[in-house]
């Protein structure tokens, strides 16, 4: 567990990649781990989007 209280995850990702993705973040500002949190939040939010209109237009159709 982090100290954040949000536990730690694994991801297998080259080495060399690793690294470029770690410039690529300090370029912009961030960090890897804060990257891949937005990008999750993202991803997941516009899922769930998706998810709420499919049943929106499954309970029309009823």
């Amino acid at each position: 567990m982090t100290t954040k209280g949000t536990p730690g995850r694994m991801v297998r990702i080259d080495d060399e990649m690793w690294e470029a993705y770690g410039q690529l973040c300090a370029e912009e500002g961030t960090s890897r781990a804060d990257d891949i949190r937005r990008h999750v939040h993202s991803r997941v939010n516009a899922w769930r989007k998706k998810q709420a209109i499919q049943r929106r237009l499954a309970t029309q159709d009823d």
